[in-house]
């Protein structure tokens, strides 16, 4: 099974046309702050990924190599950003050429913020990769900041929202751990199913 806990960082492109070939893929989408480079550390069981505070330091598409033309991939984060704004507007043509262009893309983590539920933006992703014929899941990230009382309300709500089964959305926190252990092992499964 290719493995999370080997997973090393191999390249940063600003082009997804100069990637070059990967049999497998999985990218990381959602908006800026949702947390996509702590999920990756949590998933990979180790700091892979650079985290900051600032929404938007994810600027190139990050690419992670976990076994012989496999890889997870870390998109920037559309949304609220900080950066210059001629480079923050390059970043949703990058991920829209990323999702267009890549032929071994296996899997699509959709990341949503469990607390706040879908933004506008996050439903216009979800739309395009709907539009794309692309595989994706639903992920609600932190989620351990979501009150206990509410907790399966928002299941419900985010489900709701975003026009899925609340069964199929993944809850999951970094910092807590939950959820993480599955998540990763429906990762490793995704990446050693493909040919």
């Amino acid at each position: 099974m290719a493995k999370l806990s080997d997973v090393r960082f191999l390249k940063s492109e600003a082009d997804p046309a100069k990637l070059g070939p990967c049999r497998a893929e999985i990218a990381f989408v959602g908006r800026s702050n949702v947390g996509k480079s702590s999920l990756l550390n949590a998933l990979c069981g180790s700091e892979v990924a650079r985290v900051s505070r600032t929404p938007g330091r994810t600027r190139t598409i990050n690419v992670f190599l976990v076994g012989p033309e496999r890889w997870l991939v870390d998109l920037p984060g559309y949304g609220f950003a900080r950066g210059p704004k001629e480079e923050v507007a390059g970043w949703g043509p990058m991920i829209d050429a990323y999702l267009a262009l890549r032929r071994g893309i296996r899997m699509v983590f959709a990341l949503v913020d469990a607390e706040v539920g879908p933004t506008p933006l996050d439903l216009a992703m979800v739309r395009w990769l709907k539009y794309r014929n692309l595989p994706y899941r639903i992920v609600a990230t932190k989620s351990d900041q979501v009150k206990p009382s509410r907790f399966e309300a928002q299941k419900r709500d985010v489900a709701l929202a975003l026009g899925v089964p609340p069964e199929t959305i993944s809850w999951v926190s970094s910092r807590s751990g939950a959820g993480i252990r599955a998540l990763a092992g429906e990762a490793s499964a995704i990446l050693e199913k493909a040919p």
